[in-house]
């Protein structure tokens, strides 16, 4: 429905988002690693051994004899880095960029990292719980993303962000109206459209997770639901990277 493209949102605690730029970095650097039978196609034994089988980690199927496996709960960890393909890549990744500097800011480097990975391991299992028969593998960063998208919606629901809307029209919108439709999305999968192809109870596992996790992880006095800092007037006599 849309992509995110670029916000206008100072950071205020950190000099450079790197974890944010290390999580991206590792998604790349593993989607490469696994490429097998021609450019953009994922490794089928990349998947089925760290992506996340919730038929194998409920103890209702096992994998066939020849395939090199992870202990099941470590692949909660390890499906998050794996991606189908290019799209489902970039896509996620353009969520982690435009959102996760500003929430990587206000909970500082180790945190966010724990962040990130807390919310991916809970939009798996939130996912495994749901469809526990399940031998399709889910693999994405689309559930720690998610967590990363709430805990922006919580600190910074007012700020202007230009979004790429249907893939063709760019708007400048506050972050509630552009995040809000995802969620609409997202219920509207749930309750109404049954996709089976994406992890969406995997989405709103990691969203929730995420709105929560924030509020206990943040900065001490760093404030929920703020003001947009691209409508705050600098006081006269301060500089602009004093706000």
């Amino acid at each position: 429905m849309f992509v995110p493209l670029h916000d206008t949102n100072p950071l205020e605690h950190v000099v450079r988002p790197y974890v944010t730029w290390a999580l991206i970095g590792v998604n790349l650097f593993v989607f490469l690693a696994l490429q097998h039978g021609g450019f953009g196609e994922v490794s089928e034994a990349g998947v089925l051994a760290y992506g996340t089988i919730p038929a194998v980690v409920t103890g209702a199927a096992v994998l066939p004899e020849g395939y090199e496996r992870l202990p099941a709960e470590l692949t909660l960890l390890t499906y998050m880095f794996l991606h189908a393909g290019w799209l489902h890549l970039i896509g996620n990744m353009a969520f982690l960029w435009v959102f996760g500097d500003n929430v990587e800011d206000a909970l500082g480097h180790a945190r966010f990292l724990a962040f990130y990975l807390l919310c991916g391991i809970v939009a798996g299992a939130v996912h495994v719980f749901a469809q526990p028969g399940s031998e399709a593998p889910l693999i994405g960063a689309s559930g720690a993303v998610a967590g990363v998208i709430a805990a922006y919606l919580v600190l910074h629901p007012h700020v202007r962000l230009w979004a790429l809307v249907f893939m063709k029209l760019p708007l400048r919108v506050p972050a509630f109206w552009v995040i809000g439709l995802w969620i609409a999305l997202q219920v509207y999968q749930v309750v109404v459209a049954a996709d089976e192809e994406t992890a969406w109870w995997a989405h709103i596992g990691g969203f929730v997770a995420g709105a929560l996790l924030v509020v206990i992880m943040r900065r001490p006095g760093v404030a929920l639901f703020d003001r947009d800092p691209s409508g705050v007037p600098t006081p006269r006599g301060m500089r602009e990277g004093e706000r």
